[in-house]
């Protein structure tokens, strides 16, 4: 007998705080939508998209009994947490986690998928779900009215003949989408590319990864600094790769130099490994899906750069960058150098010093300050 309750879901090891919460109205909105879908599904057939901690598939699991869940979450964290989750609940042996691709969704007749805010992000994974779902295959999507745009149904509708929109409820709305438009996958083609002639590197990216095939003003920004960043370095850590324009950048410019990659978005690291294979960097850049730096040993590293975000999910949130620099103090030898840069109003450089060490500004424009922190 499972032991599930909503209110025992934790985010863990994302950033926990008394306003952060790893279940919200839209997750049971959508499992409300999704009764009478889920009741006649078969195991295997229920596959889920995004779920942020778990109450989606341990609510499917529990409440509608749904067997062999495949879920796809683009970050390791909810993926960690959800794992953790169903232990907690008894249900691990009810869902598996897999890449975004056929074997995610092959013969696929329910899907439930919590809105993702990128407009990119939902046209690859409504694309992905009209070519290899089943042909009676229904979608509930869901998520906070307020993170919601008619946008979201134009994408939608590219994809799949119907889509409805449901009454609003404690803020929160669904969309059911159905009949796949399978003409309509023909030309949605993941990743993209572009080249940025001006830097000499071509940029590849899927849809849910941060500035796409553009490159953010705060990397290139950061780049200006590329020769100054610890010259003595033989290996370097791009932290929170993104697109892995900075990886490649290092990489370009130090021809010995051995760089790790490493994002917690499946999608940022299935998009760094392409702009590495486009620039011939493969065997110079390893790229590496991790939560922080978890996976590197203490002190084991020279250089690390980092372009933090500074929102978690919907949520302006200064932890998760605490949380990147705290693993980076962690990971820096001593006298190796952590540069970072960051929008000058976020204030990050006590925080930088209480962390990883000595602090100091080596650029600033209207924007963005650039700092290099010295491991003590």
């Amino acid at each position: 007998m499972s032991d599930f309750s909503f209110d025992r879901l934790r985010r863990y090891p994302d950033v926990e705080a008394d306003n952060l919460f790893a279940v919200d109205a839209s997750d049971r909105l959508i499992l409300d939508q999704a009764a009478d879908a889920l009741g006649p599904a078969e195991a295997g057939e229920v596959v889920v998209l995004e779920d942020k901690y778990g109450a989606l598939t341990l609510g499917a699991a529990a409440l509608a009994a749904a067997r062999d869940i495949r879920v796809h979450q683009d970050a390791l964290s909810g993926e960690l947490a959800l794992a953790r989750n169903a232990a907690e609940a008894g249900l691990s042996d009810r869902y598996r986690s897999l890449e975004l691709g056929e074997d995610l969704l092959v013969n696929a007749r329910v899907v439930l998928m919590q809105l993702p805010r990128s407009l990119a992000a939902l046209d690859e994974l409504a694309a992905a779900i009209a070519r290899f779902a089943a042909p009676d295959v229904v979608v509930i999507a869901g998520g906070r009215i307020k993170h919601m745009t008619t946008a979201m149904n134009e994408v939608l509708s590219r994809h799949f003949g119907s889509v409805s929109v449901s009454p609003a409820r404690q803020k929160s709305r669904v969309l059911t989408a159905s009949v796949p438009l399978l003409a309509a996958t023909d030309g949605a083609v993941w990743p993209q590319f572009v080249v940025h002639a001006d830097l000499g590197l071509t940029v590849s990216a899927h849809g849910a990864a941060f500035a796409g095939t553009t490159i953010d003003i705060g990397t290139r920004y950061l780049l200006e600094f590329l020769d100054r960043m610890k010259p003595d370095a033989q290996a370097a850590i791009d932290l929170g790769c993104g697109t892995g324009v900075i990886a490649a950048a290092l990489a370009r410019r130090r021809p010995r130099l051995c760089v790790i990659a490493t994002d917690q978005s499946a999608a940022a690291v299935a998009s760094a490994r392409a702009t590495m294979a486009a620039n011939e960097l493969l065997d110079q850049v390893t790229v590496v899906r991790d939560d922080a730096l978890s996976s590197q040993p203490d002190a084991s590293a020279e250089l690390i750069v980092l372009n933090p975000p500074f929102h978690i999910g919907s949520s302006v949130h200064a932890g998760i960058a605490l949380k990147l620099f705290d693993d980076a103090g962690r990971v820096l030898r001593p006298d190796g150098e952590l540069w970072t840069v960051w929008n000058t109003h976020l204030g990050y450089r006590p925080a930088l010093t209480r962390l990883v060490g000595t602090t100091h500004q080596v650029g600033r424009n209207s924007k963005f300050t650039v700092t290099v922190s010295t491991r003590r």
